[in-house]
């Protein structure tokens, strides 16, 4: 018998070349409406996921209505002509389909699989849920007052209170200066009428993408949706673009939590668009920065100092100018030392520490080794066609993901890194117990505490 080989376990694996990747292929058409509507063909099992993209999110909230436009996704599946939200639920149970709205900055989204039998009664049934909903007085009431009620718990969640508190401040009084379920004073206002008027001015078949992906093709899916979506026809004046946002807000405000035990902090500044060149050598240098476990902020936060489960930050890219973010809940005590060393953090890997090959490698491997994955499923890939659509995307995006991630270079990053962090922009968002921590605050040279109430957000 032969002896094994030793194995050296000092040292890792050395790793292969990532495997190339291809979304399937994308078939697009438009319908004389303006409707587009792209297919992907993923057969792996008979069903079929439907994907409505309204490109008309919480950014196109009028002034003093915010949180219209989720209010208004809340209602479209609650009746249809005169069928309740019972009877349009109990239709989808007979399908074997499950709908799912989701409400973003950019973008609302109307999801339904099926198995693909049923692909043309359940694309009717998701038209009519869309176009022709009953929008009636007493639904509105009900669902509106669980917002409320939403808002309410929302008021003891120190994550939700950051969360509302680092947008308000970023954006003031623009179209990303609140999140999606908006306030409770701007609910309060809205009614019935606004919510009609919402959903004609915002739901336009020019501003809307179907996506279908899974055992389906297009001619077939074409010529159902011109059945349920042909007489759809715009109502009313589009939604105003976007512009992006130049502010400088107090660099530390205060969230007041009168005894909490931790600090949930949000430090950040805009940053940019989708749209921008940069977008590879950005998602890199973020990997390196806060971006994943052995990032330099949760390695410094978490590993050394040992004052936080985790911390974590991101480039939320939007069609407009997104925020740049991090968050990272810490003990009370530690509050000044955790906003110091990120903005540290941040600082640094602009110049003065740049990211390292060995840093880039490691990030490099984080993004590619399992980027097929985000693809597995039907409902995967309609989700990431429908972000082509989107931020209007190139079909090739996905299969020259990985490449362009690998050809980056340590200068390409740190260099993008250093044109969109500005240590001087950044903006500090504490949530927590304002007298644990006030005398640490003047050792972080970013001016007087700005206090903010709970109730003004």
């Amino acid at each position: 018998m032969t002896a094994a080989s030793p194995v050296d376990r000092s040292r890792l694996p050395p790793l292969g070349p990532v495997p190339p990747f291809a979304l399937p292929a994308i078939t697009k058409s438009a319908l004389a409406n303006g409707l587009r509507v792209w297919t992907a063909r993923h057969a792996v099992v008979p069903m079929t996921g439907l994907l409505l993209l309204v490109r008309r999110g919480s950014s196109a909230d009028p002034a003093g209505r915010e949180g219209l436009s989720a209010i208004t996704a809340d209602m479209l599946d609650e009746g249809v002509g005169s069928r309740s939200a019972i009877d349009i639920h109990q239709e989808l149970s007979r399908l074997g389909a499950q709908l799912d709205t989701d409400v973003g900055s950019d973008a609302m989204l109307l999801g339904l699989t099926t198995l693909s039998r049923f692909t043309a009664r359940a694309l009717a049934l998701l038209a009519e849920i869309a176009v022709s909903p009953a929008l009636r007085e007493d639904d509105f009431l009900r669902v509106r007052q669980q917002r409320l009620n939403r808002l309410i718990q929302l008021r003891d969640m120190p994550g939700a209170l950051a969360e509302r508190a680092f947008a308000k401040l970023l954006y003031g009084d623009s179209p990303y200066g609140h999140t999606p379920l908006g306030n409770e004073a701007s609910l309060r206002a809205v009614t019935i009428d606004d919510v009609r008027a919402f959903h004609t001015q915002a739901l336009r078949p020019e501003d809307t993408t179907l996506v279908a992906v899974g055992d389906c093709d297009h001619e077939t899916i074409r010529s159902l949706a011109a059945q349920a979506f042909g007489g759809w026809a715009a109502g009313g004046d589009a939604v105003p673009a976007l512009s992006d946002v130049v502010r400088q807000p107090p660099r530390l405000n205060i969230v007041p939590r009168p005894g909490a035990a931790q600090s949930e902090l949000r430090i950040g500044h805009v940053g940019v668009a989708r749209s921008t060149p940069d977008y590879h050598a950005l998602v890199a240098a973020n990997m390196v920065l806060g971006g994943q476990y052995v990032s330099r902020i949760n390695l410094n936060l978490r590993q050394e100092r040992g004052i936080t489960y985790g911390a974590r930050s991101a480039f939320e890219f939007r069609r407009s100018a997104g925020p740049f973010v991090l968050s990272v809940s810490v003990d009370k005590a530690s509050t000044a030392l955790a906003v110091s060393e990120s903005i540290r953090e941040i600082a640094e890997i602009r110049g003065a520490r740049p990211v390292s090959a060995d840093e880039l490698a490691v990030g490099v491997a984080a993004l590619t080794r399992g980027y097929a994955k985000n693809f597995e499923t039907f409902d995967q890939v309609a989700r990431a066609v429908a972000q082509l659509s989107l931020f209007d995307l190139p079909d090739s995006f996905y299969s020259e993901f990985v490449p362009r991630i690998e050809a980056l270079t340590p200068a390409d990053v740190s260099s993008a890194a250093a044109r969109y962090l500005d240590p001087s922009r950044l903006t500090t968002v504490i949530v927590g117990d304002v007298d644990a921590a006030s005398q640490e605050f003047a050792r972080l040279d970013l001016g007087a505490p700005n206090l903010v109430a709970p109730d003004s957000i």
